[in-house]
């Protein structure tokens, strides 16, 4: 099955929460509530300083694809 890069989630438990999976390597969950995010890989400290420049812009990219989302269903 192929998944799309971005998943937009909810869970009754959380009811502010706006979570978006990022599907794709490195995969990480980001709340948007209060932009925590976990992350579902393990890293070497060499892949961390890696990470952290890209963080970023995947982060960045979550936001964008949570705003286009949002933009289609009140169309």
């Amino acid at each position: 099955m192929e998944l799309p890069k971005f998943l937009l989630a909810d869970n009754t438990d959380y009811p502010e929460a706006i979570f978006i999976v990022h599907t794709e390597y490195p995969r990480f969950i980001i709340n948007l509530e209060n932009d925590e995010v976990e992350w579902m890989e393990e890293f070497s400290k060499e892949d961390e300083a890696d990470l952290m420049e890209e963080a970023e812009s995947l982060i960045e990219a979550a936001t964008a694809f949570y705003d286009r989302e949002v933009a289609r269903y009140d169309a």
